[in-house]
């Protein structure tokens, strides 16, 4: 289980030469996320989404507030909890000039994975994410779906327990989406406990168990998907958001 208690991030803008001013990225921010479960953080770009994430992975330092994993925090059991979490971000970067194949080996041997079961797991995530028909190839020869398919194998390669996922979908193509989308609720059924943030909100409603929505900083409803449906009287997602925040005037 991952655990966010009050959460804020307070970052300095520099607005002038003469004038910084204070505001929060993320203002207050609790919830909890069980495994087996996936839970989605929605909100439009801009809404908090990746800093929130970001602090729930350890890479950035709340100003207030405390995350845990299954009762272990960074301060002390950094590297345990490192060590079974998979985090992927948007806009990351992976090596062109090596094979998808070396680079899933290279990050078993990082993640100290058991040499003689190395060959079997990369078999075994290139099956579930369909790369066996480029595995052997550069990373700089391959299409962006195929690429973005590669860096959430080269996260998953470990058999974390703890997957957050920013975006992974973002810009790719209708079938490289899907087998995406269905290896993640495949390790949802395995158990995993999934902390998945998007701004598509048909696709969070297809796979999502709980909804977290988020809007400048804030979460301004959660539930189920249906649960978030039934109480906006509406039938999408979309149309639960904009009536949450008052429709889109109050967001100019």
């Amino acid at each position: 289980m991952i655990e966010v208690k009050n959460v804020q991030k307070k970052f300095k803008k520099q607005i002038s030469k003469k004038e910084e001013i204070e505001f929060y990225a993320v203002n207050d921010i609790s919830f909890k996320a069980d495994s087996g479960k996936i839970i989605g953080i929605l909100g439009p770009n801009g809404a908090g989404k990746t800093t929130l994430l970001r602090m729930t992975a350890g890479i950035m330092v709340p100003t207030e507030g405390s995350i845990s994993y299954d009762n272990l925090n960074f301060k002390n059991n950094e590297i345990e909890i490192k060590k079974n979490l998979a985090y992927l971000s948007g806009n990351t970067k992976i090596y062109e000039s090596i094979s998808a194949y070396e680079l899933l080996k290279m990050c078993c041997e990082y993640y100290d994975y058991p040499g003689e079961k190395i060959e079997g797991r990369i078999k075994e995530i290139a099956k579930s994410l369909e790369l066996e028909s480029f595995l052997h190839n550069k990373i700089a020869n391959l299409s962006t779906g195929q690429t973005q398919r590669v860096n959430i194998a080269r996260c998953l390669i470990h058999d974390p327990k703890y997957y957050i996922l920013d975006e992974s979908t973002s810009g790719l193509d209708i079938i490289s989406s899907q087998i995406i989308l269905d290896f993640i609720k495949n390790e949802r059924d395995k158990g995993k406990t999934i902390l998945y943030s998007t701004h598509y909100m048909e696709e969070a409603e297809n796979i999502c168990d709980y909804v977290i929505m988020i809007n400048k900083g804030t979460i301004i409803k959660e539930g189920t998907p249906k649960e978030i449906k039934d109480f906006t009287k509406t039938t999408n997602l979309r149309d639960a958001f904009f009536k949450l925040i008052g429709g889109l005037k109050n967001e100019k």
